[in-house]
Order: C-alpha cells, then structure tokens, then sequence
C-alpha cells in the first residue's frame, strides 16, 4: 500500500493533480472502466443543483433508511472528517475501508493524474461496490455534464435549484448553468427538478434527450396545513406529513422533490408514510442552519456560499428573530460573489467579524471589510486573520440575548465548529 494512514493518502491526492478543479470525464472514465464500476447493480439517484443538494440527499437517505433499505451516500464537501463524504447505511467509512479503496483507485489509474475530488469519487463507487447496497444517492460536486459523479448515469436524477454558483467554470449566466446541470440526465430515465423556474435550456434538453422530466409546480407541489403539510403528484398525495427536521423554509421545496423521486423509485423501492414520517422527522445535515444554545449565546451554522443560499438564510433568520443583535463571522472564496451574499445579508445582520480563509482561493478578512463597506454596510466591522479568531471575539463580545452567525464557506462553518465543540 502507498500510504497506511488516510491523513497521508489525503495529502498526497491533493498533490496529485496540477489543478484543483478541472472538469470533464475523459481522463477518470478508463480508470472507472479498469475498476469495472461502470454497472452497479444497484439503484441510483443523482443529485445536482446549486443550494438545497446536501439537504435532498439527507432527506432522501432518512427516508430511505426508516423504510429499511441498505444506502450509500457519497456527499461533498465535508466540515470535520473526510469520512462525513461516505456512508453506509448512515454510517461513516471507517479509514481502513477508505485507505483500501484509495489503494484500488491507485492501482487502477496507471498513472492517470486525478483531482481530488475525482480520486474521492472513484474510491466511494469502489466501496459501494463491495456493500450489497440496495440505493446509492450521489451528490454532483460541481455542475452536472463534467462532473466525475456524472460518470454513471442514474436511475432517477434530481435538480434541486439552479443559481448563479461557480461561474468561472460553469458560466455566468441561469441558462448556460442550467445545461451544465441538466447533464446528469439519461434518455428514458425520469429526472425531477425542485426549481420552480427552470431555464429554458434544461427543459429543451430533456425533451431533446428524450428524458421524461418532473417539475415542481406543475406535476408535484406541496401545501402547508398549520403546523404539517402535504403533498402532491398526479398520482398520489401523501397529507399531514411534519416539516423536516432541517431548519429554513425552502426545505419544503426541497422535500417535495424528494418525494417526487421517492415516487418514481415507487415500484422497486417503495416506501410509506410512516416511513416518510420518520424520515422528515429524524433527518440531519450539520451546517444547514444548524443552531446550538446551551442558554447563553445562540450559535448558528450556515454553509450558505452565494446569493441564493444567502437570500434563504436571511429569510430563515427573519423567520426566526431574537430579541439581541445578529453577530456575524464571515469568510468567504474569492471567486465567489461576495458582494451578492453581503447584498442579500447586509438587513438581518447587526455586528459583522470578518476573517480569511487560510486555503487556497481564500479571501482576507481585509478585502471582505472593503467589499462591506463598497456595498454600503453601516453596521460595525471587525477584521481578524483568520476564522478561529473571528469566531473567539464575536462569542466573547456577545450578550446571553445575541446570537452569532458562522458563514459564508464550508471552511468557515468548520473552523467556527471546533470552537463550539
């Protein structure tokens, strides 16, 4: 074996390939074929869009799970431990079972150089491989058409939402976005999508590809009852469910797709409203708005990273109002639209601490202070170096009625986490 432990696999992968990020499938397809992972015997789901995927695969395995299927999920990225981006039946991969599976992947390769994301991607279809499971939920890590996850195609594809995220590689533009995602579908496999404004260009390729396509709005949707909700397809209505354990409004939207593609996996995988029951009731997705208060000051959590995901925290955060002031500790990518999330966040935040990110892409806390102040922000700002700092300040600077916000990148919420734990 190259390397004994996963600390070292892990960082030797993210030397392995010259770029970070470079999209497309003709390097990682004759690896994936060597490996002969190219027809799983398994059902499979994948999930793209630009918010709201992290949320439909939780929902989608809890539901799953309650109903007594074997599931694989491979998710990215992750906040504390690599191991949170593979799981068998809700359990994380030990190192051992990873190390392995690095080890097939780099025999198989035959010198192929792979990114990190792609070596990832290859070893969780080889453990899968080796589980007996009867679903694996995928989760798109960029985009759709290029990406490594698009290597299999699926049984039944979701696209949750389509925003404007990664255009440097994706395109600047909801249409030139919404072809990149719509990738994922296959010709006759069924494809939902939770965006209830689709471009125009993912519609007229499913009907190109001849992929039988399942928008909200129009053949599902659902309704709220009080303090339950119901759902809707042309087929069937499953009424008086409860609101899913993630917090924030748009996990509605988010379930009712789920449920499109629980439906849709109906003949061979059939689950019922007990089991949906449960699954909405027990579901978890650390960083999803994730709120923490031991009596003190109220800690939240939020991976939002661009406009859009900026725009849902804002509202979840009016949704939910405390009697204090919002403090929030921000740090960003700087390839991503700063001036979008701080436009969508500048009303529900009282108290900014901004900080760099020590990665690479990282912004200063320097640069986010002059993007605040350039976007018109009167609220207090204070710069740090770096999160762990930012985070140690707005806590010690809070009153009991405050509440502190950790945003703005996957990086951020991590840091913030291993000082709240």
């Amino acid at each position: 074996m190259r390397f004994t432990t996963l600390n070292e696999w892990l960082a030797w992968q993210e030397t392995l390939h010259p770029a970070e990020i470079e999209l497309g499938l003709e390097r990682v397809r004759p690896v994936l074929e060597r490996m002969g992972l190219g027809h799983p015997e398994f059902t499979m789901v994948t999930v793209g869009g630009t918010n709201g995927k992290g949320s439909s695969v939780a929902m989608l395995e809890s539901i799953l799970e309650a109903a007594g299927y074997r599931t694989g999920v491979y998710t990215s990225p992750h906040l504390l431990h690599y191991n949170e981006r593979v799981r068998i039946c809700g359990v994380e991969v030990r190192d051992s079972s990873l190390c392995e599976a690095f080890e097939r992947v780099d025999q198989a390769r035959h010198g192929t150089s792979l990114t990190y994301f792609e070596f990832g991607t290859l070893a969780a279809l080889e453990i899968f491989s080796r589980s007996t499971l009867d679903i694996a939920i995928l989760e798109v890590g960029m985009g759709g058409r290029l990406d490594a996850v698009n290597l299999l195609g699926a049984d039944v594809a979701l696209v949750t939402s389509i925003g404007i995220d990664h255009a440097e590689w994706l395109g600047n533009t909801r249409e030139a976005i919404a072809r990149e995602k719509a990738g994922i579908f296959r010709p006759g496999r069924p494809a939902v999508c939770g965006d209830l404004d689709p471009p125009a260009t993912l519609l007229q390729y499913a009907e190109t590809l001849g992929t039988p396509l399942y928008r909200a709005g129009r053949d599902f949707g659902y309704t709220v009852e009080g303090t339950a909700w119901s759902w809707w397809s042309v087929a069937r209505r499953r009424t008086a469910l409860p609101h899913p354990a993630l917090r924030g409004g748009f996990q509605l939207q988010n379930a009712a797709a789920v449920l499109m593609v629980l439906e849709l996996l109906e003949a061979h995988l059939p689950v019922s409203q007990n089991d949906v029951r449960h699954g909405l009731e027990t579901v978890h997705l650390p960083g999803r708005f994730q709120v923490m208060s031991d009596g003190g000051v109220t800690r939240i959590f939020d991976v939002a990273h661009n406009p859009h995901g900026a725009q849902v925290l804002a509202e979840t955060l009016r949704a939910h109002p405390c009697t204090g002031q919002t403090h929030a500790v921000l740090a960003m990518l700087a390839d991503k639209d700063i001036e979008g999330v701080i436009s969508a966040m500048r009303d529900v935040v009282d108290v900014w601490h901004v900080a760099g990110l020590n990665v690479r892409r990282g912004a200063s806390g320097t640069y986010l202070a002059e993007r605040l102040l350039a976007s018109g922000v009167r609220s207090p700002v204070h710069t740090y170096a770096d999160v762990t700092t930012a985070y140690t300040q707005a806590i010690a600077g809070a009153q009991p009625q405050d509440r502190v916000l950790a945003f703005g990148s996957f990086y951020t919420v991590a840091e913030a986490m291993k000082q709240a734990v």
